[in-house]
């Protein structure tokens, strides 16, 4: 006996636009598995601007090694008399050097954990991760008088873990919008054009003034002198933070650094 199963044209229409979004989902998910983010946006997350329509912007500087560069960089601050501005600084180079981190604290300036080790955190063991976290934050202490709440990390390189138990250590992962690549040491010119072309609203900017930056304090007048005629105005990450609510950027499974962000050396 031959059996005839008659289905309604609407009917038909319906299961197969089913067929293709279900399809369709399937292969977004398949392209994007990648990317697809570990935690939710309740959870850490790391600082990379500030979304605001405010001109301000914070002025970053990262420092691990080297004792030749910083002092030109803060005279050039003090000449353009730009009084707020954020230093990163590793706990053994601001051990080695406590004469220039004083200088920096007079200079009325902000310091941030650059971390102790210089090495990608993401690859230690939680108990590794906040040994390197509280070693620094001690050294710092120590050294500053202060106690540091803000940290970006070496290299610039952290995953969800890092940012969990930095979080628990009432830390702030500090990252940025705009890197200078200054480290690279392309020329003046061309690290003034980056950073002035990329520059927004709530921007954090990243600059070093390691000994490697040997063009950084050349370039700094010519990017305030910029900056400025287009209207901003420079605040440390607290201030810039402090503006409005923060923007954050889910992480990746991967690392931060091996997913985005190039790998420097020690001598960052």
């Amino acid at each position: 006996m031959n059996v005839f199963y008659v289905l309604n044209g609407q009917k038909l229409k319906r299961y197969f636009l089913i067929a293709v979004a279900v399809a369709f989902s399937i292969g977004i998910i398949y392209a994007e598995r990648d990317n697809i983010t570990v935690f939710a946006p309740q959870q850490p997350a790391a600082i990379y601007s500030i979304p605001t329509e405010k001109k301000i912007v914070a002025l970053t500087f990262d420092i691990s090694w080297g004792e030749k560069k910083t002092e030109p960089i803060l005279n050039v601050l003090k000449e353009k008399n730009v009084k707020q501005a954020t230093f990163f600084l590793s706990s053994p180079w601001s051990q080695s050097h406590p004469d220039i981190v004083k200088k920096i604290i007079d200079a009325g300036f902000e310091i941030g954990s650059h971390g102790h080790k210089h090495d990608n955190y993401s690859k230690f063991s939680d108990e590794e991760i906040r040994k390197q976290i509280m070693t620094a934050h001690t050294i710092l202490t120590d050294v500053t008088g202060k106690q540091p709440n803000l940290i970006r990390l070496p290299n610039g390189d952290f995953d969800k873990r890092v940012l969990r138990i930095a979080e628990e250590l009432n830390y702030k992962v500090i990252q940025w919008d705009t890197d200078s690549l200054d480290w690279m040491t392309p020329g003046t010119d061309k690290i003034v054009n980056r950073v002035v072309t990329k520059t927004h609203p709530g921007d954090i900017i990243l600059l070093h003034a390691s000994d490697s930056a040997k063009q950084t304090a050349e370039a700094l007048p010519a990017i305030i002198d910029q900056l400025r005629s287009n209207g901003y105005d420079f605040v440390n990450v607290s201030e810039l933070i402090s503006q409005t609510d923060i923007e954050g950027k889910p992480v990746q499974e991967k690392s931060a650094s091996t997913a985005a962000f190039p790998q420097w050396s020690a001598k960052e």
